[in-house]
């Protein structure tokens, strides 16, 4: 069952009680993503055992548990569910049945402003999340860059931005990342910067 999932949602992290319980789990805000055109669930896990299941006007308290194994028993309209949680990253939570091929998506908003309630509110708040952390990984990273023949760096692309802004360089100087041999991507230093402004 745990293959199919992991082909399915690739790079999961199993649920760890110490690393994500408090922080990233109990009184968080999680949307159903599976269904949210039909409907918009908001599961909300308290503590002592209390699920808090809301749609449209109507909360639903149901209950769940752990056990040693981090195996959630979940109380839902069907009966009993056995689950195991995974987390794609600190907003995103799958929960996998145990018993068939099946999982349900989640979505952390409880720091996010806008509302999620159809498939593009979705869309766009997996675009928007995406687009930042790539821009964060730029941002961090450090590259080497190319002028006259000559290789510097590295640098992060903040210095660089500096550097054209200087005058120091162009910004049309192919550059490589720390962990690139070359600069067959043909990458240039203003489209680093360009990523950053969108």
């Amino acid at each position: 069952m745990e293959d199919y999932l992991h082909k399915s949602i690739p790079n999961l992290k199993p649920f760890d009680f110490d690393l994500h319980h408090d922080s990233h789990f109990i009184n968080q805000q999680w949307v159903l993503v599976n269904g949210i055109s039909k409907k918009k669930s908001v599961y909300t896990f308290r503590k002592d055992n209390i699920l808090e299941i809301k749609r449209r006007n109507q909360i639903i308290n149901t209950s769940w548990y752990i056990n040693a194994r981090n195996v959630f028993s979940i109380e839902t309209e069907d009966g009993l569910i056995r689950v195991k949680a995974y987390f794609k990253d600190n907003d995103i939570l799958v929960l996998n049945r145990q018993d068939k091929k099946d999982f349900a998506v989640y979505i952390n908003t409880t720091n996010y402003e806008s509302e999620l309630n159809s498939v593009d509110d979705i869309k766009d708040y997996l675009k928007e999340k995406y687009k930042q952390k790539a821009s964060n990984v730029i941002y961090e990273h450090k590259f080497y860059y190319i002028e006259k023949s000559k290789e510097f760096g590295p640098f992060k692309v903040e210095e660089l931005s500096h550097k054209v802004k200087n005058e120091e360089i162009s910004a049309y100087c192919f550059v490589r990342d720390i962990n690139e041999a070359d600069y067959s991507k043909r990458l240039r230093i203003n489209d680093l910067i360009a990523e950053l402004q969108t």
